[in-house]
């Protein structure tokens, strides 16, 4: 071992550094709070600031309602009307007079009704696509959360395997010190635990990337390290793909919003074949005269007259019937696009738990057995140290990637919740 050293002064020293990293990691770990994942979807719903701008959109749309209801402001006209142009004439001539009128517009009945309701349909729209964006946000954290667990279930299995690598240097400097085995085997089984203690490192810089987006996604800007995500129960799913897609059918908000687009563009249809019956504007006027002169009134009413209804509403009637195709069009294609999701995602969720329990049941502890037997052999000179390795190797290669399906079925689950908010009630009775 010291010709070894003495010959790599350079390993020696990154050795040191990945350790001290690894030690810094280690005590920032064991300080930090361990994180709840329902206490982080709460802190996003409440926090993360687009829900609070969605929020805010739907008061901006309830407010247009009572405007899109209320009359035309009413007008008033003030004005002098004087005979003659070289001399005031009030009271002296009877055309002279000052003029004051007061007029009001009246839409055709059922007109301001139907405004109304499209600002109502729209608001109930916004609703909607405000839950779908909770769910989505809800879901964004579960899947940011169960990548950081990931990474950190990663960086146990790497130092569980680096005490085994540590069993498989001393053992080959053992056996090179009695003249059994050559100074490569040393240098290889040194090499592999440099080879974990990178791959720790590159996880610290991944932990820190995924922290941030946590953090953004829960609307938190400053604050302590977010720590260690607690180790999460295997998140349930007893829904069948039949039960999902009929909850998804009932209770998903992007297909509530897009049936509130249906009803809005119905009535806008309803709006534009309204557009035939002219408005009425009410007219009140008052001359006010002085002398020998008495004071007038009149009240008149004024109409507009549809006489353009070949380019303007049976235009407007025809975009809206448009309109309201285009809207039942893409209500089907979201219906679509959510059961193929569905279908998706309970594909990836049942693919992962076969998987999960080959790799628990079946490839780890056979490659326990396998790895235990290499070391055996080794020690008795009848395997190469190549060997026990490379049986380390895929046996680490198997937990990472059991750990790697726990993760991914755990964010199947969290978008099969963000699909449809029935999945969430299914998700309360258990």
């Amino acid at each position: 071992m010291w010709m070894c050293s003495r010959r790599r002064p350079g390993i020696r020293a990154g050795l040191l550094a990945l350790l001290t990293g690894f030690i810094l990691l280690a005590a920032a770990l064991a300080t930090a709070q361990e994180l709840n994942l329902d206490n982080l979807v709460q802190e996003a719903l409440q926090n993360n600031p687009d829900i609070k701008a969605s929020q805010a959109r739907i008061e901006a749309a309830k407010y247009r309602i009572p405007q899109s209801k209320s009359l035309p402001d009413p007008m008033f006209m003030f004005g002098y009307q004087n005979e003659g142009f070289d001399r005031y004439t009030y009271g002296e001539m009877q055309g002279a007079q000052w003029m004051f009128s007061a007029s009001q517009q009246f839409p055709f009945p059922g007109k301001r009704a139907l405004k109304g309701d499209m600002a109502e349909r729209d608001m109930e729209s916004l609703e909607a696509m405000h839950a779908l964006l909770k769910l989505k946000t809800a879901s964004r954290v579960r899947e940011l959360y169960y990548d950081l667990l990931f990474n950190y279930k990663t960086v146990d299995v790497l130092s569980s395997k680096r005490d085994l690598l540590a069993r498989i240097e001393d053992l080959t400097l053992a056996r090179y010190a009695a003249g059994k085995a050559m100074q490569q085997e040393v240098l290889m089984a040194q090499a592999e635990k440099y080879m974990l203690l990178e791959k720790e490192e590159m996880l610290r810089q991944k932990i820190l990337s995924l922290e941030a987006m946590l953090r953004a996604a829960v609307g938190r800007d400053k604050g302590p390290p977010l720590g260690r995500p607690a180790d999460s129960a295997f998140p349930p799913m007893t829904a069948t793909l039949d039960e999902a897609l009929l909850m998804a059918e009932q209770h998903s908000p992007e297909i509530r919003s897009r049936t509130k687009m249906i009803e809005a563009a119905n009535t806008k249809l309803l709006m534009a074949q309204k557009d035939y019956y002219p408005d009425f504007t009410v007219n009140a006027n008052y001359f006010n005269r002085t002398g020998e002169f008495k004071d007038m009134w009149s009240a008149t009413a004024t109409m507009n007259i549809p006489l353009y209804f070949k380019t303007k509403q049976d235009a407007a009637v025809l975009e809206a019937r448009a309109t309201l195709v285009q809207a039942k069009a893409e209500l089907e294609s979201i219906k679509l696009m959510i059961a193929a999701a569905l279908r998706d995602n309970f594909s990836m969720l049942r693919s992962s738990e076969k998987l999960m329990d080959l790799y628990k049941n079946g490839l780890l502890p056979k490659n326990a057995q396998d790895f235990e037997l290499a070391m055996t052999g080794y020690t008795t000179g009848k395997t190469d140290v190549a060997v026990v390795i490379s049986r380390l190797k895929t046996m680490l290669d198997y937990e990472i990637l059991y750990w790697g399906q726990f993760t991914e079925r755990a964010k199947a689950v969290a978008r099969l919740h963000a699909i449809s908010e029935g999945l969430d009630a299914e998700k309360g009775k258990r």
